[in-house]
């Protein structure tokens, strides 16, 4: 039996994303479409969040917005299907540009860069470390 390739999350959590915020899409009419929505868009940031960073803004957002309910009222649930949406959006577009090949494992070193102040710091230490024994040595 054939495996069919599975899709691209970035790209079809894009596409839902264009259909609510494209230019010129309509507001759903009824709360039956806004929680059909709301579920596609949910599942998106779910799959999004497996490849995406932990504790990345755009995924603690984006995970903050799912947890809370749907409010009532045809505004607040619009403005709630589009505030996700565009959370769902920014995390897309961090998934795409970490892309997979730059997933890091929980225990790669990751090594600490100095500010330049410190480097400056260090380099003038060691100058003055040679100066003073430069001057110590006795001359003949």
């Amino acid at each position: 039996m054939e495996s069919v390739p599975q899709r691209n999350h970035v790209a079809a959590a894009s596409e839902t994303v264009t259909l609510i915020l494209g230019e010129g899409s309509p507001l759903p009419e009824c709360a039956a479409d806004v929680e059909d929505l709301v579920r596609l868009l949910r599942r998106h940031v779910a799959q999004l969040a497996a490849e995406a960073a932990p504790g990345t803004p755009a995924l603690l957002r984006a995970q903050r917005l799912c947890s809370d309910g749907v409010p009532e009222g045809y505004m607040p649930s619009r403005a709630y299907l589009l505030e996700l949406a565009e959370v769902t959006q920014e995390l897309a577009v961090h998934v795409k540009h970490r892309g997979p090949g730059q997933m890091r494992s929980k225990h790669a070193r990751s090594w600490w860069k100095p500010q330049i102040n410190v480097v400056r710091g260090a380099v003038m230490a060691v100058a003055l470390a040679c100066v003073v024994f430069a001057a110590s040595a006795p001359r003949t």
